[in-house]
């Protein structure tokens, strides 16, 4: 297998790996956490999203950390935006790009965004057009591709027509999300082989859970397809308010130890990566599911226990 020589992480954190956090964490720790991030080597970074507070309280102060941040050249700052009013309110805090989300599936659709995915489609398109005018690039995320947790399979010409509309309205990349970390190897495959005959795969990022450890394995699938972009979260946090049973997003210490080990370059500093799932670990209270960081921070752990002995 030839794998690809360098692939591109976007982290999705202080977004997804928050907003289903029952702790909240502060603006400052937030803005903090961010500012680790920017320096890491990280291109791409998804900060917050300007959903009405009372929906996602834990990402209430969207505009505070829009505009509290350090912003470092080079560096892609992306929200969230659901409607026209979140769209102004990310445009006057000068995020980079805005995020639009629907789901494959109808169900989801109505629990997440409280709209049909017909009654959706307006609603896209005109912050996509606004979006575009305003000189910001737009992503768009299709969640549940690979399953829902209200209606089970989710027919692959559904997720076609939808990937093919969002692309008609402008968007420059599309992510294809595995919501509540359902997905298995030859379902990517077969997903794959069929919207990569109808789009760009330059155009296409995975966006995996790994609820059912198969987040890695889904990965590597994609790619030997030829997928090249990946969303992840620092230390493994996530989770979907509106879809029961999905933990966190692969975790981004995770595929950098995988992708370092493998030789394909990410940009990324993997001892920064660790340093800021150490420090977001502690604002939240509870251990982070990576593996790569729990066994740095096992080997930590022994290292100083070694020296407190050799006192």
């Amino acid at each position: 297998m030839k794998w690809p020589s360098a692939i591109t992480i976007k982290e999705v954190g202080p977004r997804d790996g928050l907003q289903n956090e029952k702790v909240f964490i502060s603006t400052e720790d937030k803005i903090e956490w961010i500012n680790q991030l920017s320096t890491s080597g990280l291109k791409h970074i998804e900060i917050t999203s300007f959903v009405n507070p009372k929906w996602i309280p834990a990402l209430s102060d969207a505009a505070a950390v829009s505009t509290g941040i350090t912003r470092q050249p080079g560096v892609t700052y992306t929200a969230l935006v659901p409607n026209q009013r979140g769209l102004e309110r990310a445009l006057a805090a000068d995020i980079d790009e805005a995020a639009v989300f629907m789901s494959a599936s109808e169900t989801h659709n109505l629990k997440n965004i409280n709209k049909s995915i017909r009654e959706t489609f307006p609603v896209l398109k005109d912050i996509v057009k606004k979006t575009l005018a305003a000189g910001k690039s737009s992503r768009g995320y299709v969640s549940t591709v690979f399953g829902c947790p209200y209606e089970g399979k989710v027919d692959i010409d559904a997720v076609v027509r939808i990937s093919e509309t969002l692309f008609e309205m402008g968007i420059d990349e599309l992510s294809l999300g595995d919501t509540i970390g359902i997905a298995n190897p030859k379902q990517v495959q077969e997903v794959l082989e069929v919207l990569l005959k109808r789009f760009p795969v330059g155009k296409l990022a995975m966006h995996f859970h790994d609820t059912r450890g198969t987040a890695l394995a889904n990965i590597l699938v994609s790619l030997e397809m030829g997928i090249t972009i990946f969303d992840s979260s620092v230390g493994g946090l996530g989770g979907c308010p509106y879809a029961p049973g999905a933990s966190g997003n692969v975790a981004t210490d995770d595929l950098l130890y995988m992708f370092d080990g493998m030789d394909i370059h990410t940009g990324v500093d993997q001892e920064k990566i660790l340093t800021a799932s150490q420090y977001i670990q502690k604002k939240i209270g509870k251990p982070l599911p990576s593996k790569s960081f729990q066994a740095a921070s096992s080997q930590l752990g022994c290292r100083l226990e070694n020296m407190e002995k050799g006192r």
